[in-house]
């Protein structure tokens, strides 16, 4: 311990820093069909829960967190129940850490949406990033706008301290382009996946820790599909 009083746990954060341990949701019905969900508010499966259970005995162990804050849809919020229950600590809701709102492709497969909303379906495949979807579905833009001011909100209220989120692959997709938009990190965002991210709300530093991390799920499916963590996973 420092002559500060600091625990070595502290001390693993730089000064000025919040560190925002990033969790992706557990499995859905959805996701193992290859359902484009978005803003449904679908529920884990069985899977899911297993999965949830086996990052909430990670977390508990590995780090001391302050907060927990999650999305609003089902599949996060149980999520993050399981993690708040091993951790000691109570969720905060904030639909700002929502998935993409994919329009009138948001309960379709792949294949269904390029034969039901051919429109849409280019639009979502040729990642148009200035270009909301049919239906009411947002902006790649925007969804970047609301994924970085959400964390920036949330690292101004915690420097100096860890908190989780539970959040959506889409979502933390455009964390990974904020913090590195010119290289390609090794691991996809698969369901509950441990990702760490330090920001510095003094000056908007960002710099990634940890991402991709799966492994508290051995023993346990985890999906490695193309909804598990590239652009088309939702």
């Amino acid at each position: 311990m420092s002559s500060s009083g600091a625990t070595e746990e502290e001390m693993d954060i730089p000064e000025g820093y919040a560190e925002i341990v990033v969790v992706r949701h557990g499995e859905t019905s959805c996701n193992a069909s290859q359902i484009l969900q978005g803003q449904l508010d679908s529920e884990l499966n069985e899977t899911g829960r297993q999965q949830a259970a086996a990052v909430a005995s990670r977390l508990s162990k590995e780090f001391k967190s302050s907060a927990i804050y999650s999305s609003d849809l089902k599949r996060a919020a149980e999520t993050a129940q399981i993690i708040a229950k091993q951790c000691d600590l109570k969720v905060i809701l904030d639909q700002q850490l929502r998935d993409r709102h994919l329009g009138d492709l948001q309960g379709l497969t792949l294949v269904d949406a390029q034969k039901m909303k051919p429109s849409a379906y280019n639009l979502f495949i040729l990642y148009k990033r200035d270009q909301g979807l049919p239906g009411g579905g947002e902006s790649l833009d925007q969804l970047h706008e609301r994924c970085v001011s959400s964390f920036q909100k949330i690292a101004s209220q915690h420097t100096g301290e860890r908190v989780i989120v539970v959040s959506h692959g889409g979502f933390m997709i455009e964390l990974q382009d904020e913090v590195a938009p010119n290289r390609k990190l090794e691991g996809k965002i698969k369901n509950t996946s441990v990702n760490v991210i330090l920001i510095s709300p003094s000056n908007n530093h960002w710099f990634i820790k940890k991402w991709g991390d799966t492994s508290h799920l051995r023993g346990i499916r985890a999906l490695d599909s193309g909804f598990s963590g590239d652009k088309t996973s939702a």
